[in-house]
């Protein structure tokens, strides 16, 4: 085969130019690795694979300049076959990397913004290795001669890209994290791990749960540590024949020598209702989020010991009948 010098010139000069930009886009990478809170992403060993790949890109275009490539594989030339695999395995290493280093150095939230990016990675890669291949075209006439195999799969993967997509949506949203104690889709417990189709809960009484994305997108989330402080709201009832404001007085007491209960918010108590057996006076008071339930269990006994040292009765419910008619009680004898 004879080759031009034109063509070799060129060919030279194609590989020169690659080695030169791919020197400077690697050392652009690493100097941005110092500065850039996106670490995961732009390091060292994204640096090497992306100066790898111009490198070798670079290459390519030499050989297939001198007609060295120049072979149809499958109706493409080899050059667009190999420069499309490459892409995609570029890819594909980066997004993993970025997995795997954010599984050492970063937090959930980086976790989850790790997948979302290997996922939208290697998708974009996918598509664009196959156009430059050529195969672009191939695949839609393909894809159109499954016809009704098109259809099955399309509604088969509605659900899967319904729950990506929520889940997307669900990390940009936060409404929850790792550790969160929630209530959700008639489930509660901790928030055990966030993935990009599902979300895992370990109820109150130890079971695993996994909600699909879409749905505990479109549902109610109730997250119990969202804020610093939460409210503590507990009815008591006491006697009719008692003092009320004797009892909201030992009530405030006892609120007052807990210190866990906030100051700010004040807390409140007050007669409610009248109830059918008891007049019930509410109880609102803030305590901090982590110390919650343990301020709700100290706050009812402390209540229930505190009222029965100052003689206050706490009823049970009592129901007086009426009847239409005197009954009659007839006696017998032994």
């Amino acid at each position: 085969m004879n080759i031009p010098w034109e063509g070799i010139i060129n060919a030279l000069v194609a590989v020169a130019v690659g080695v030169i930009i791919s020197g400077l886009i690697y050392k652009w990478i690493l100097s941005l690795s110092k500065s850039t809170k996106y670490i995961w992403i732009f390091n060292e060993e994204t640096a090497k694979l992306v100066r790898n790949f111009i490198i070798i890109g670079s290459v390519l275009y030499a050989l297939d300049a001198l007609g060295i490539l120049d072979i149809e594989v499958f109706g493409s030339k080899l050059s667009s076959l190999i420069t499309g695999l490459l892409l995609f395995y570029v890819a594909y290493q980066i997004g993993k990397r970025a997995q795997k280093y954010l599984a050492i150095k970063g937090g959930p939230d980086a976790q989850i913004k790790a997948k979302i990016f290997f996922y939208v990675l290697v998708t974009l890669a996918f598509f664009l290795a196959l156009n430059i291949m050529g195969l672009t075209g191939r695949l839609s006439t393909i894809i159109a001669a499954a016809g009704i195999t098109g259809i099955v799969l399309g509604f088969a993967s509605q659900t899967v890209v319904s729950n990506f997509i929520s889940g997307i949506f669900m990390y940009f949203d936060k409404p929850l994290k790792i550790g969160d104690p929630v209530e959700v889709a008639g489930y509660s417990g901790i928030v055990h791990d966030i993935r990009i189709f599902s979300t895992r809960i370990r109820t109150w009484d130890g079971l695993l749960v996994r909600i699909p994305n879409e749905k505990l997108f479109n549902s109610d989330i109730k997250n119990l540590m969202k804020y610093p402080a939460r409210r503590v709201d507990i009815v008591v009832g006491i006697a009719y024949k008692e003092d009320a404001q004797k009892a909201i007085e030992v009530i405030k007491r006892v609120l007052d020598e807990m210190p866990y209960v906030l100051a700010e918010p004040e807390p409140m108590v007050f007669v409610d209702n009248l109830g059918d057996s008891s007049v019930n006076i509410a109880v609102r008071a803030w305590a901090p989020t982590q110390k919650w339930f343990d301020v709700r269990t100290q706050i009812v006994q402390k209540i229930k010991e505190a009222l029965d040292r100052e003689g206050i009765e706490i009823p049970f419910p009592q129901r007086v009948n009426w009847f239409a008619e005197e009954l009659r009680v007839k006696l017998e004898k032994d």
